[in-house]
């Protein structure tokens, strides 16, 4: 059956004067909230396993849960909009956000925070779409182009000081101020945003594909939970098998519904683009990359070098402050040498700063870590930046706005993935080798207090309390084995970044059009 996209091409507004540089105040704030929540959670989960008695999985769950919901919502927000108003729908993920982060922030219990997790990143997926529509709508023409550049400043900014921030509250407060911070931010961004947006939605109302939102749930949620588990069950436990069967099942679903719906919630025919198509897996390879070898180092710095969360923050800075550097300075590279230079360069560059990564020892110090995240920064920042241009720029240009929601889904989905997959593979190291490390102590432990350790080893923990005569032995073969996991992990990463310059090679510059009106949503 051929596919038809019905997509609107007119804007109402209401009658409110435009308010440019509040409305961009109003926008950033709500966007910092979800940027600062990326970082300085991140900084905070060694305390959260260690105080809510989470394991490994556990652990992933609140960062994968959270992307995932971020991934999967994305493109729906973005139609939300459309349908009942941009300003309607970011107020209500300002609202929602702050409100779970509260919720997180009073729990007591892994579950019910994974649970919380989840449904702030629905409501952190509102805000995204809706931003950078009221934005156009704020800055017509040429002016767009410097709201973009004060909007990419402070997205650096916010990334930039999350290590910081989360390690003064963790350090200084609690793990629980790193949520509750997200609360003032978001009456402050609610007030101004409620007085100083402007409304817009689309005049002809598009319908929302939530069978195919539904199917792609699923099929994402099976993936991940079959790969999160598998270290604990087996790969060829049924329940592993199950899993994957169930996400092989709505995957199929999902193409073919897509192909047969009006509206489709991801418009299939935009993949016949080849430059589209590399793009889009750029972005998750890169995704992957980053986030899933990320994950592990801050209990690298606080389990194993035995940093406090602020030191682990400032260990972590160079990266995220190059970002505010290299991000800029690829634009201008891009625009000069083309993307396919830039952004194939970009990954060999973020293949040797993951190699350098996996050869980090327990001792290394903040120069040894320095180098490979000041790398990191100039290799990730022109795949960003060009990968969205060859993302938006090859798609129709009433497509534009669905592009984007692409664009976003595959750099959550690409985070959520590494971080299970690299997880796994850490985990699995980490039981081949800790009782090599451990030695003739392993005969004196029962074999389940012996799983509980390679299992606190995953996350580079090591037990206290221990009789004095093993305690040296444990440590030894908890962080060394650790260690082993984390340089698979990062030899893992660089050969993914080393592929993904390959397939660079295929993209193209997206379509330059002149004078083209500006699809909202």
């Amino acid at each position: 059956m051929s596919q038809t996209t019905s997509m609107p091409k007119e804007v109402q507004e209401d009658a409110a004067p435009a308010r440019p540089w509040l409305t961009l105040l109003a926008v950033s704030l709500g966007v910092i909230m979800v940027m600062l929540d990326g970082t300085v959670v991140a900084i905070a989960n060694p305390v959260i396993q260690a105080e809510l008695n989470a394991s490994l999985a556990d652990i992933q769950w609140v960062t994968s849960g959270y992307l995932l919901a971020l991934a999967v919502f994305l493109i729906t927000a973005g139609k939300l909009g459309d349908i009942f108003g941009h300003k309607r729908i970011f107020l209500i993920g300002v609202v929602g956000f702050a409100l779970t982060s509260l919720a997180i922030g009073l729990t007591s219990s892994i579950g019910p925070l994974i649970a919380f997790r989840v449904l702030q990143g629905l409501f952190g997926a509102l805000l995204q779409p809706a931003a950078l529509a009221l934005l156009r709508m704020a800055f017509p023409g040429d002016r767009l182009n410097m709201a973009m550049g004060a909007w990419g400043g402070i997205i650096g900014l916010s990334s930039a000081a999350g290590p910081i921030v989360g390690g003064l509250l963790v350090e200084h407060v609690s793990w629980q101020s790193v949520f509750f911070v997200n609360v003032p931010v978001g009456v402050i961004a609610l007030a101004v945003g409620w007085w100083a947006l402007r409304e817009s939605k689309a005049v002809f109302l598009s319908k929302v594909d939530w069978l195919g939102v539904v199917f792609l749930s699923i099929m994402m949620f099976s993936l991940v939970w079959a790969i999160i588990k598998a270290p604990e069950w087996g790969w060829g436990d049924t329940g592993t098998l199950i899993s994957l069967g169930i996400a092989i099942v709505f995957l199929a679903a999902f193409l073919w519904w897509q192909t047969r719906v009006r509206e489709p919630l991801v418009p299939l025919g935009l993949f016949r683009n080849v430059s589209f198509s590399v793009g889009t897996t750029l972005m998750i390879l890169t995704a992957f990359s980053m986030f899933g070898a990320m994950f592990f180092l801050t209990f690298f710095f606080q389990g194993v070098h035995g940093l406090s969360p602020l030191e682990s923050g400032l260990r972590m800075l160079p990266m995220s402050a190059g970002m505010i550097v290299a991000s800029p300075l690829a634009g201008v590279l891009i625009g000069k040498l083309g993307p396919r230079v830039m952004i194939s360069g970009g990954m060999l560059i973020t293949a040797v700063a993951m190699f350098l990564m996996s050869r980090l020892s327990i001792d290394a110090t903040f120069l040894d870590s320095a180098i490979p995240f000041v790398l990191l920064a100039f290799g990730l920042s022109p795949v960003f930046v060009g990968a969205t241009e060859i993302i938006v720029g090859n798609a129709p240009e009433e497509l534009s706005g669905v592009a984007g929601g692409l664009q976003q889904s595959a750099m959550q989905v690409g985070g959520a993935l590494g971080t299970a997959i690299l997880g796994a593979i850490v985990s699995a190291k980490v039981a081949s080798v800790y009782e090599s490390y451990l030695g003739p102590v392993a005969q004196a432990i029962p074999p389940g207090d012996l799983e509980l350790l390679k299992e606190g080893a995953s996350y580079g923990a090591a037990p206290q309390g221990l009789p004095e005569q093993i305690a040296g032995a444990v440590t030894n073969a908890s962080h060394s084995s650790f260690m082993d996991g984390l340089h698979l992990g990062f030899e893992v990463s660089a050969g993914v970044a080393v592929f993904a310059a390959v397939i660079a090679l295929l993209v193209r510059a997206g379509r330059k059009t002149e004078g083209a009106a500006v699809h909202i949503g």
